[in-house]
């Protein structure tokens, strides 16, 4: 067997049909390789018990620990049958809960004084912390097959506790890691020889077989060294050979033009930009200026002002004779980005036709068939997305294919083939959208040259994150918000626990309606046939609430919408808006909005970046911890956008000890973006920090944790960097050159390769 094929030998050759699958679909392990680089979330050691005071809600987890004592209750009239175990560690009690005929084997086993390994998801029953039919292994048992399975298992001091699921526990996987660690030592060392040694790292085979099978503290910390150093160090090099293949390509220098539109523009605007968005600016007009293409990522607060600075930039394409095309991720943020950069000009237009809905004429047209930028401060702002009519389509891409439209905002469906341009400049990406390969080739092709690229995004991002996702891209930073955005003051509402406090929510929406203000309210979920459908499917056979708490589906726009009617926001006017809506509707409903027509927009997330309506000075969001922390600091952002104080109350069934709370606490103590993406950050999966929870394909990092190894990560970068520098093709590197290989499969390319 060679080195590379060992490695790539799948799971149901060594483990079976029945355990490989599970792998596969539960874990999203398939082959050698995968499980080996599948490490161990901790360690325990054998005698000495876990903290179960410390334990997360709503995870699953596997504890080391002691049975206090256990008994058995009934229940329903006799009819039902509960064993409860109480496990101790000295300093906190956990209650385990077994069922109907699942009570009899541990009811017999799990005595008080027995030891054992328990797996299961933390819930809280009757205000105490529980684990429901968890999983265990004896670690003390008495008989003898079973103590030497466990012994077998764990045959060292320090016992693994792998990532695992309800399908396969801890100790199943740490056995099917004992039947493919041998494969170890076929391990293919990514790191350069003499880099190696220089930083006196332990060798590969040695580092799997330290992380998964350690005798001593010490192998764990040699292992964990040498295992994040790869992960650093193959991907930097990945985004290093990226940005040295951008600095080989062409590009059309688009330096700015006096007496052009961007002049034109500054001249009328009604404030003054910040220093923020001045430094900025200069930086992305330098770039523009450049022979080869900008690729540089533009952060910067909720309301910060960076549509403002694209826009900028956009505008001096146009002066330089190009075209600029703006991508937004959905249909309703692309109509709000042509609402808010046509509103921008709107005092312009009047004056010299800045943006224009009909074509200009022959006699505006310059020689070339153009109508950009120049003398005649003329250009048409055209908006293409996938649901537009055929005519209003038809007008839209024939306007690009002449270059009578300097300007166009758009989804996905610029990238279709049909779309031509008539000399593409810059590509402005918004929130939440990263092109793969083949996207960004299209694009380019439309360019005479590789367009220049600006990457937007509101959330802001940690450093050692900018060097992870985004390290193909040079990053632009705006930390300043405009004068005149006023302070949102946060709360939680605990509605389960103080339903009062529900209540005055909806009052003090009320008092802002009252006080000729907008308030928006957030749901989850839409709650349309559609979705209703698609939830029913496979859905199991429902258990008494007692067995099985489930919890309930979350909160959906059409229900909330329609109780508030009725109830707590009777005689408001109370409208929707959603993603399922036709665009048309949606795009009157934001219209109504923003001019005041509406009180209160009951909505899902479609309203999370990009929509501006500064008289808005409400929001409530329900079930705010079924959201993400950046998610939430993006809604929040959509209040206080003008002179009146804003407020966000983030509604919350969540029990006051978990977890979600904890998020929903820390969100309303700050308004510091860069503070709460920190804390995003230290509570999610590394795989859906990078960007790979949508693709399905799970993140390349697995041991590196891109918030706490800021180190490992910069000093990666400069060895990665002079790597490239010295050889960019790494022919003399063949071992890097086919982790690279793996590495950069068809997804995980388009991931890095946004640019």
């Amino acid at each position: 067997m060679d080195r590379v094929s060992s490695f790539d030998e799948p799971l149901k050759k060594l483990l079976g049909g029945a355990t490989a699958k599970v792998m596969a679909e539960h874990l999203d392990l398939h082959t050698v390789g995968d499980l080996l680089h599948h490490y161990p979330r901790r360690y325990e050691e054998r005698g000495k018990l876990t903290a179960l005071a410390d334990l997360p809600l709503d995870e699953h987890v596997t504890v080391v620990a002691q049975v206090a004592d256990a008994r058995i209750l009934m229940f329903n009239n006799g009819r039902g049958k509960r064993l409860e175990v109480t496990l101790t560690d000295g300093s906190g009690r956990l209650q385990l809960v077994f069922f109907g005929h699942g009570v009899h084997k541990p009811h017999k086993e799990l005595l008080p004084g027995r030891q054992a390994m328990f797996a299961g998801k933390v819930s809280v029953f009757n205000r105490k912390m529980q684990l429901a039919h968890p999983t265990y292994q004896l670690l003390d048992a008495s008989d003898a097959d079973e103590a030497t399975e466990a012994v077998d298992a764990f045959a060292g001091r320090l016992l693994p506790i792998y990532p695992a699921c309800k399908q396969l526990d801890s100790w199943r996987i740490a056995k099917a890691v004992d039947a493919v660690l041998p494969s170890a030592r076929d391990a293919v060392d990514p790191l350069p020889a003499s880099l190696r040694e220089g930083r006196g790292f332990t060798p590969l085979p040695e580092a799997l077989l330290k992380v998964h099978r350690p005798q001593t503290k010490a192998d764990i910390e040699d292992a964990k060294a040498r295992l994040k150093w790869d992960e650093a160090f193959v991907l930097q090099v990945a985004l290093a050979r990226r940005r040295y293949a951008d600095t080989q390509l062409p590009a059309v220098a688009r330096r700015p033009v006096a007496d052009g539109l961007l002049d034109a523009f500054d001249a009328k605007l009604p404030f003054t930009l910040t220093e923020g968005q001045e430094k900025v600016s200069k930086e992305i007009f330098d770039d523009l200026a450049t022979e080869h293409p900008m690729h540089r990522l533009l952060q910067g607060e909720v309301g910060s002002g960076k549509t403002m600075v694209a826009l900028r930039a956009m505008l001096t394409v146009v002066d330089a004779g190009g075209q600029a095309a703006m991508l937004a991720p959905t249909e309703v943020l692309a109509q709000q980005h042509h609402r808010s950069i046509t509103e921008m000009m709107g005092e312009l237009a009047d004056n010299w036709g800045l943006w224009r809905e009909a074509p200009l004429d022959e006699g505006r047209r310059s020689g070339d068939g153009r109508a950009l930028g120049g003398s005649d401060r003329g250009t048409k702002v055209v908006l293409l997305t996938g649901s537009m009519g055929m005519a209003a389509r038809r007008q839209a891409l024939l306007d690009l294919v002449t270059g009578e439209a300097g300007i166009v905002i758009g989804t996905h469906a610029l990238i279709e083939d049909k779309v031509q341009f008539h000399d593409l400049g810059l590509v402005v990406v918004d929130e939440q959208h990263r092109f793969g390969v083949e996207q960004r080739d299209a694009l380019r092709s439309k360019g005479k040259q590789p367009p220049h690229l600006l990457v937007m995004t509101a959330t802001p991002i940690p450093r050692t994150v900018a060097m992870t996702v985004f390290g193909d891209l040079e990053t632009s930073v705006l930390d300043q918000l405009p004068a005149g955005r006023s302070p949102i003051a946060s709360h939680v509402v605990p509605a389960k626990d103080k339903p009062h406090f529900l209540a005055r929510a909806w009052e003090r929406v009320r008092e802002e309606v009252g006080n000729g203000h907008q308030a928006y309210v957030v749901c989850p979920r839409i709650g349309d046939d559609a979705e209703e459908a698609g939830g029913k499917k496979g859905k199991a056979k429902k258990k008494t609430a007692e067995e099985d708490p489930e919890k309930r589906p979350p909160l959906a726009v059409l229900e909330i919408a329609d109780e508030l009617r009725k109830g707590a926001l009777a005689g408001l006017g109370v409208e929707v808006l959603h993603g399922r809506m036709h665009p048309d509707e949606k795009d009157d409903v934001m219209r109504r909005f923003a001019a005041g027509d509406v009180d209160v927009l009951v909505a899902t997330t479609v309203i999370e970046v990009g929509v501006n309506v500064p008289n808005a000075t409400a929001m409530v969001i329900m079930d705010a911890d079924r959201f993400g922390v950046s998610q939430l600091h993006q809604l929040r952002g959509r209040v206080g956008r003008g002179s009146a104080p804003g407020l966000c109350l983030l509604v919350s069934e969540a029990h006051e000890a978990s977890p979600a709370r904890a998020r929903l606490s820390a969100v309303a103590a700050t308004l510091d973006g860069f503070e709460l993406s920190r804390i995003d950050l230290e509570q999610r999966r590394e795989g859906d920090v990078l960007g790979q929870a949508q693709s399905g394909v799970r993140s390349s990092l697995r041991m590196l944790t891109v918030i706490d190894d800021e180190e490992v990560i910069a000093a990666a970068r400069e060895e990665a960097v002079a790597i490239v520098a010295a050889d960019p093709e790494l022919e003399h590197l063949p071992e890097l050159r086919t982790v690279l290989a793996a590495l950069l499969d068809k997804e995980r390319e388009e991931y890095l390769d946004k640019g």
